[in-house]
């Protein structure tokens, strides 16, 4: 198994990104399909992939301001652009050559890319890791304004799957989870956001 690799829920027009938020975001956002005020469009606002690792992040959709887990079906087009208009949060120097390049793209890039540590059900660290995106200025705008397909609050269906964790039901909550599969990627773009 490669240790990047973009896995998720996808189709051959969309692809399903993770977020959590407080209700006062997520409930006008599932109402209104796509983002409103009092998100700030001027933020950055980071997506994941990764069923788990969004549980991870947010606790099972129990941690402060993180109550509601939303599923977004957004464009691949929109989800390809973000990557081929990125830059790594860390410095690679196959990639960047120098501090100085990578910093200036860093500060000049609407998109942000970290690799973090996959998660498993129980949320240990699994060997291979998982890709976040970070959206910014421009990259914000067309996702709140063109990339949104659906907007579906999943806080109920992920606290399920936690229940089951709870109750040691392990083999009930493995086959609840949303089945991700490796993402295919043109080979400019894994260049781009250092995968495997």
């Amino acid at each position: 198994m490669k240790e990047r690799e973009i896995r998720a829920v996808f189709d051959e027009e969309t692809i399903t990104v993770y977020q959590a938020y407080r209700k006062e975001i997520a409930l006008p956002a599932v109402k209104a399909q796509t983002f409103v005020s009092p998100f700030k469009i001027e933020r950055m606002t980071w997506i994941k992939p990764s069923f788990l690792w969004m549980m991870y992040r947010s606790g099972w959709a129990k941690k402060v301001g993180q109550e509601h887990i939303l599923a977004i079906k957004i464009k691949r087009e929109g989800f390809e652009w973000a990557l081929k208009n990125a830059c790594l949060s860390t410095f690679k120097e196959h990639i960047y050559k120098t501090h100085e390049n990578w910093k200036e793209k860093l500060n000049n890039t609407p998109v942000r890319i970290q690799w973090d540590p996959e998660k498993d059900l129980l949320l240990n660290k699994l060997q291979y890791k998982s890709i976040q995106i970070g959206l910014k200025e421009e990259a914000v705008k067309k996702f709140v304004n063109d990339w949104i397909v659906e907007i579906k609050d999943i806080t109920d269906f992920s606290k399920d799957i936690h229940h089951l964790i709870l109750n040691d039901e392990l083999e009930k909550a493995k086959d609840k989870l949303p089945k991700e599969e490796i993402y295919p990627l043109p080979d400019n773009i894994k260049m781009i956001i250092n995968a495997d």
